[in-house]
């Protein structure tokens, strides 16, 4: 420990940056636990919620025990959370004002969760408003989640610390698309305003896991890349477009919902398995971080060396503009840190950067927002011939897509007129010309 009474020196103050950069990554090792635990909350309370929608929306008649069982789970979770904001309340932990009143705040949703899970019991509420109800907690330990991140303040794991953010965004995304699919699937019934929700967190978690392929190292970035080639995936997909293509109002199968629950659960347990290597990762790299830096400490004519040899960046600037061997330039203004300068980039300009960049990206996101919706035309087009023709999918789009390319029409505006006219499907069917949509 260093003498905190010692003369004023180049040695000691060097010597007190290095401990304090030991503190912290201590802090940060910290935090990274409480991340974890916030983390399988997080995780506790998205099978709570899928379980009691599925229970209100089929007004009790399925997973009544799978939801007392998921409630069980929580509670334990929610004392293990506790043991863990007394911890970090103390002053040697840096809790920041920030962080403790996002740990008030969840302790307020916390005390809120028994009276939403009588009214649950009961079924004195909707399952879209018990949907929403348990978003609205998770949303703030998400939120616990990033402020922890982000007031770790060491730009060396800036990347791991963006990459944990969306994938943590990413898995509550995909939580709540399990959540609103089970509702639908359980009710039987389509909804508009549902689909629509549901073609929005298939696009959100696109765009959250595109960030955290971006920043993750190679080997998280195979393994997921490895995991979109399981079997549930594609049998995702295939749900996802009975879903997101039915009719407002169209009988849904019921006996879907299990099943829709299950490989939406594969896919969250594939994000929450990378969320813990990614932690794990975390931990490692503040062990090493630490072991390092204590071992600098033992050098204290290295550390002198080292503050030579690595003067401040804007000294460079004033050297060259004074060196009368080169051509004089301006002094270049304070630049801020690059989002792309890996491990010289801050956590928040990192995620600045990033939604600049996300932001730039809007055109891109329209684009494939239009792509869902003529997705969904086509598939409705498709399942009209099916129904009407007796035709198989496949060869109701081979009618669809010969017709497009013989009228010189785009696809969608044939899937279109074969929805608004009503004679069309037997027209294509006889391989006449289709008549042209009104305008």
């Amino acid at each position: 420990m260093l003498d905190p009474v010692a003369p004023l020196s180049v040695s000691n103050l060097v010597l007190r940056s290095k401990q304090l950069e030991i503190d912290a990554v201590r802090h940060l090792a910290s935090r990274a636990e409480l991340v974890d635990v916030v983390g399988q909350l997080i995780q506790g309370l998205q099978r709570e919620r899928g379980a009691s929608g599925v229970y209100l929306a089929s007004r009790g008649q399925r997973f009544a025990d799978v939801r007392r069982k998921r409630v069980d789970e929580v509670v334990l979770l929610e004392a293990r959370l506790r043991e863990v904001f007394a911890e970090h309340v103390e002053p040697a932990q840096g809790a920041t004002a920030k962080a403790l009143s996002l740990m008030a705040w969840a302790l307020l949703g916390m005390e809120s969760l028994p009276a939403l899970r009588g009214q649950v019991e009961r079924q004195a509420m909707s399952a879209q408003d018990s949907v929403a109800a348990y978003s609205h907690l998770i949303a703030g330990l998400v939120e616990l989640v990033f402020h922890v991140a982000d007031a770790a303040g060491l730009p060396s794991v800036s990347r791991l610390l963006v990459g944990l953010l969306h994938l943590v965004q990413a898995q509550e995304e995909a939580g709540q698309e399990r959540a609103l699919g089970a509702l639908l699937y359980a009710s039987g019934s389509s909804s508009d305003a549902l689909q629509q929700r549901v073609l929005h967190l298939i696009d959100a978690q696109e765009r959250s896991l595109r960030v955290f392929s971006e920043f993750a190292e190679p080997a998280l970035r195979a393994r997921w890349e490895q995991q979109q080639l399981a079997p549930g995936v594609a049998q995702l997909e295939r749900l996802r477009r009975t879903l997101c293509v039915a009719r407002p109002g169209a009988l849904l199968d019921s006996d879907l919902s299990d099943t829709w629950f299950d490989v939406c659960t594969e896919r969250i347990d594939a994000l929450w398995q990378l969320q813990v290597a990614l932690v794990e990762r975390l931990r490692e790299d503040c062990q090493a971080r630490i072991a390092e830096a204590q071992q600098d400490l033992q050098d204290s004519k290295g550390l002198l060396r080292g503050l030579r040899d690595n003067p401040p960046q804007r000294t460079h600037a004033v050297d060259r503009f004074f060196d009368m061997a080169l051509t004089p330039a301006a002094l270049p203004a304070q630049q801020p840190a690059s989002a792309y300068a890996g491990e010289s980039a801050s956590l928040l300009d990192l995620l600045q950067a990033q939604s600049a960049r996300m932001a730039g990206m809007e055109a891109e996101l329209d684009a494939a927002r239009r792509t869902l919706n003529e997705r969904k035309v086509i598939e409705r087009a498709k399942g009209v011939l099916m129904a009407r023709l007796g035709m198989n999918e496949e060869v109701a789009f081979r009618v669809l897509q010969k017709t497009s390319m013989d009228q010189n029409r785009r696809l969608l505006d044939v899937a279109e007129a074969t929805l608004s006219l009503p004679d069309l499907a037997v027209a294509l069917q006889q391989g006449l010309r289709a008549p042209k949509t009104p305008t």
